[in-house]
């Protein structure tokens, strides 16, 4: 997997412009990571950052399901509904930071509303793993 930086565009974004994924790679495709516990139940109502914790955490699970890491993500598409920017922020830098220094491509959206009740924040993800799982 090669991030792409590109110097041609802002360096104000927190993440590579493209990715490139050679063979051979196995791809992973997750569904919507969403704030769910154990119990289904969605966690911490009317917070961004909150939910976003429990988004990354679960992403994290069903990766390693799959044989892969967040360090083998090459892109994500965060979706928050809200139509306010700084939830978009609050939830975007919690995702961020759980990706630690791996900075794949990532889409961030403000939706209308999301699957779940009191649900603001989901996170998909397309990873690229070498070797068998």
């Amino acid at each position: 997997m090669n991030l792409i930086r590109v110097p041609a565009l802002s360096d104000v974004a927190e993440y590579a412009y493209a990715a490139t994924v050679e063979p051979p790679a196995r791809l992973v495709f997750t569904a919507g990571a969403c704030p769910l516990d154990a119990e289904g139940r969605t966690v911490a109502p009317g917070d961004p950052a909150g939910q976003a914790r429990q988004v990354m955490a679960n992403l994290e699970t069903a990766l390693a399901a799959a044989g892969a890491r967040l360090t083998d993500v090459v892109k994500t598409t965060v979706y928050v509904a809200s139509s306010r920017q700084a939830d978009l922020v609050a939830a975007w830098e919690v995702v961020r930071d759980a990706f630690g220094g791996h900075e794949p491509s990532s889409t961030l959206l403000g939706v209308a509303v999301l699957g779940y009740d009191d649900q603001l924040v989901e996170v998909e993800a397309v990873a690229a793993v070498r070797g068998e799982a």
